[in-house]
């Protein structure tokens, strides 16, 4: 007799997403989630012209021929599998996606994909299925990342996003799918065993940029494998051998019961960070510190004689090694050194911060030879919510020492971008690379997701190619 257990948190988060309705979700719920939808948005634009991005895209077509399923950004078609792994990888591209700032992960590239193709392969859904789907999807992977501890498993050199994301993707898919309890259980149960990312992809990898791509990929499997039958592990999140969370977890006590704490009751798509730089969550509070610094000090960067960061163990584990020059650009978003010196020297750290000829610019490894990282323990043994915390001190040659502490950086929970915020955003970033009228439908669209009749309207939208943010051309000179 195979292993079962009589009580569990499984089985109430799959019955939890089967009863889901748009009306159950408060409505600053389901607005916030269509601005969130609205940023990833953004984020898949800028990245489906990048240059590792169109490697990617030929590489995967390459692999997967052709289909009628949208390539975002590119006029291309493929397969459904295909096409949520492109789209993905296109949201993760610049590291301008949102992230969960105690449950690390990348959720709009898991969810945008993974809706668009959906639909499409049901031949259509309304856009309040969709933002109901999308919310399950917020919902879901941030709770299965905190039984694991959230950050932790960063500490651990697992990519915690995809290992969480599965889940995400899956529960999106099967909620649009309408798929019974017992349906999105098996789905659960696919999912958590196609999971996994290894965080070294973040040192010079394009790969990085894509491992959600797999986590959204997978999850859309596992979904449609459940709808048509398939039966997946039951019960993946209790069982004590081979189980997720007693495989994933072994060795620092998961917490099952964080899988379905305040469902229906606090909404973790009210917690998710919405990025101001192009660089992973955890350099946010260094950036915005050398930019306070820089701003209230008129720092000449010349004049920097050392530069100190203290960081409690996730930020320095992800964040900090000694960088060789040049960076790649994904290495350059994921080191502390270098977004600390393009901060201080730019004024800013976004898409042209990270050019081939920025990333081997002298001015910048000059300042990146007198970084110093160091491991705090007071941040790391400080309270939950502070354990992202910065401390940058900042050494003039004049011996002026400088400093600045920053717990949590503009977009965090307690100083969140807001839906104008998001708004000036997309159309910042994305304005340079499309016309004026695609960029309004776009935007209209999505805001007003929950009275469109189709959401394949949207897909269309974002089907033909756009610009490239890194090329030469008008809007980056």
């Amino acid at each position: 007799m195979s292993e079962s257990t009589t009580s569990g948190v499984t089985v109430p988060l799959a019955q939890w997403v089967e009863q889901l309705t748009l009306d159950a979700i408060p409505e600053r719920v389901r607005t916030r989630a269509k601005y969130l939808l609205l940023d990833g948005t953004a984020a898949g634009l800028v990245g489906a012209a990048l240059p590792w991005s169109r490697v990617a895209t030929r590489s995967v077509l390459d692999l997967e021929g052709t289909g009628d399923f949208i390539v975002i950004g590119t006029g291309s078609t493929t397969s459904g599998p295909a096409s949520v792994l492109i789209n993905s990888t296109f949201v993760q591209g610049f590291e301008l996606d949102d992230f969960h700032p105690l449950a690390p992960l990348h959720s709009n590239s898991l969810i945008l994909p993974v809706l668009l193709a959906t639909a499409h392969h049901l031949g259509g859904a309304s856009g309040a299925q969709a933002l109901a789907a999308a919310v399950a999807g917020f919902e879901v992977g941030p709770r299965v990342g905190l039984a694991l501890h959230g950050s932790q498993m960063l500490s651990r050199g697992w990519h915690s996003g995809p290992v969480f994301g599965t889940h995400t993707a899956a529960m999106v898919a099967g909620k649009l799918r309408e798929l019974s309890a017992g349906q999105l259980e098996d789905a659960l149960g696919m999912a958590g065993t196609q999971s996994g990312g290894l965080m070294a992809a973040q040192y010079e990898a394009m790969s990085k940029r894509m491992q959600h791509g797999f986590a959204a990929r997978n999850g859309y499997y596992a979904a449609g494998l459940a709808a048509g039958g398939y039966t997946g592990i039951k019960q993946v999140f209790d069982r004590t051998y081979g189980g997720y969370l007693s495989v994933f977890g072994e060795g620092h006590d998961p917490d099952p019961s964080q899988v379905i704490a305040g469902l229906g009751e606090g909404w973790h798509t009210e917690f998710i960070m919405v990025k101001s730089y192009a660089a992973q969550g955890g350099l946010h509070c260094t950036i915005q510190a050398a930019l306070e610094l820089r701003s209230e000090h008129s720092i000449d960067p010349t004049a920097i004689s050392h530069v100190e960061i203290r960081v409690g163990h996730t930020v320095y584990h992800h964040g900090w090694w000694e960088p060789e020059r040049p960076l790649t650009s994904i290495g350059a978003q994921m080191n502390l050194g270098y977004a600390a010196a393009v901060a201080l020297l730019d004024g800013q750290v976004l898409p042209r911060q990270f050019t081939e000829a920025r990333l081997d610019a002298d001015d910048v490894w000059d300042l990146i030879a007198k970084v110093e990282v160091e491991l705090d323990e007071k941040i790391q043994n400080g309270p939950l919510q502070e354990r992202f915390a910065t401390e940058l001190i900042i050494t003039l040659v004049d011996g002026t020492v400088l400093e600045k502490r920053i717990v949590q950086p503009h977009g965090g929970p307690d100083d969140p971008v807001t839906n104008d915020d998001i708004v000036a955003k997309y159309r910042s970033l994305v304005g340079p690379l499309i016309e004026a009228s695609r960029l309004d439908a776009i935007e209209q669209a999505v805001l007003g997701m929950d009275q469109m009749d189709d959401i394949r309207e949207l897909a269309e939208l974002l089907a033909a190619p756009v610009e490239g943010a890194l090329d030469e051309g008008e809007h980056n000179r």
